[in-house]
């Protein structure tokens, strides 16, 4: 059996071809945690900046989370090769209590938080991370083991809006389909050192679990590059899907008034193919309550209960993330669901009376 070819550093043409869309920008922030993937963007970056004629402000920013003894210091060597390529570096650091459950999610939104921070104050519109197929193909798996629909399921996208309220700073992914192998191929053939967090091996972690059974799935044909076609391919049914959805839901709703009920006729409704339905009734739910998207279990138990109610000709009345799902006189019909009300919890003394919110 021949050996596998060694990776090939990324070079400066196909540096180009990634960044191309990026050059009209004013300014970059660059996430950079001093491992394998962001060090190799921070390099690669600053390299195309320098070709480029007019050149994009570069921010290389590194979140010092204070869960590892080492992360100062590795904060500090991102700072030396950030200076040595001449572009600007920030450390900012996650204050406050870390929760002992969720962690890596909690992290991961406190970072964002912290780039929407510095892009605000650098005046920049787009945050670049490291995010490579490796990474991609465990989102997949995850998602995968998490029973994700077939938007879960896509996975990363090379550019999406910036979690945390921070809506319009785009979040790029520009070495998304790049193997780790090959950024960490380049870091050596340019002689830079990086740093290995050990919580990529601890676990404890999902994602670190699923990364040691890579190797064993690869051996099997599902590798790392089949899992991020396969994202690629249900991302492009996933936008077909939400195009038809848009459009089904225009002709059966109309143009309802900002806030106000949504109606469908049941009848035509109930005709839909279950994808189209569901996506409809989510993004009816999502519009009018106040809990963001739906669960797709939740949504698919839903769907179940009208196609159930339809077929008897009942009356059906739920409640879901904050919207009321009526089925009734042939109409289904979205609205925003009544505020909670308060409970009054009175105590015995003095007659003073202590109010609690309804849980």
């Amino acid at each position: 059996m021949m050996p596998a070819p060694k990776p090939a550093p990324v070079s400066i043409k196909e540096a180009k071809q990634l960044f191309a869309k990026l050059e009209h920008l004013p300014a970059l922030v660059l996430a950079v945690s001093g491992g394998p993937d962001s060090t190799a963007l921070l390099w690669l970056v600053a390299r195309w900046q320098k070709s480029l004629k007019k050149k994009p402000a570069l921010l290389a920013v590194t979140v010092d989370h204070g869960l590892r003894p080492e992360s100062a210091r590795e904060a500090a060597v991102v700072k030396k090769l950030a200076k040595a390529l001449g572009v600007e570096h920030r450390t900012m650091m996650w204050k406050g209590q870390k929760p002992a459950t969720g962690l890596q999610k909690a992290a991961r939104q406190a970072r964002y938080a912290l780039f929407a921070e510095a892009a605000a104050k650098l005046g920049a519109s787009h945050v670049l991370t490291a995010h490579t197929r490796d990474d991609q193909a465990e989102t997949v798996l995850i998602r995968m083991s998490r029973g994700s629909g077939l938007t879960g399921l896509a996975a990363m996208a090379q550019v999406s809006r910036l979690p945390n309220g921070a809506g319009h700073i785009a979040l790029v992914r520009p070495l998304l389909d790049v193997p780790k192998a090959r950024l960490v191929a380049t870091l050596r053939a340019a002689k830079i050192g990086f740093a290995e967090d050990a919580s990529n091996r601890d676990p404890r972690f999902t994602r670190a679990r699923l990364r040691v059974l890579m190797p064993e799935l690869a051996r099997e044909g599902l590798d790392a590059s089949r899992l991020s076609l396969l994202a690629r391919r249900l991302k492009r049914a996933d936008l077909a899907l939400k195009a038809v959805a848009e459009r089904t839901m225009a002709n059966l709703a109309g143009s309802p008034p900002e806030g106000g009920p949504i109606e469908f006729p049941a009848d035509k409704f109930a005709r839909l193919p279950a994808e189209i339905a569901l996506r409809i009734i989510g993004r009816a739910v999502a519009r009018l309550g106040d809990e963001g998207p739906v669960e797709l279990g939740k949504l698919e138990a839903l769907h179940a209960a009208l196609s159930a109610a339809q077929s008897g000709k009942i009356k059906l009345r739920r409640t879901l993330a904050g919207a009321i799902v009526t089925l009734a006189d042939g109409r289904l019909t979205v609205e925003k669901a009544p505020p909670r009300h308060r409970k009054v919890l009175t105590t015995g003394q003095a007659g003073k009376a202590k109010q609690a919110e309804a849980r």
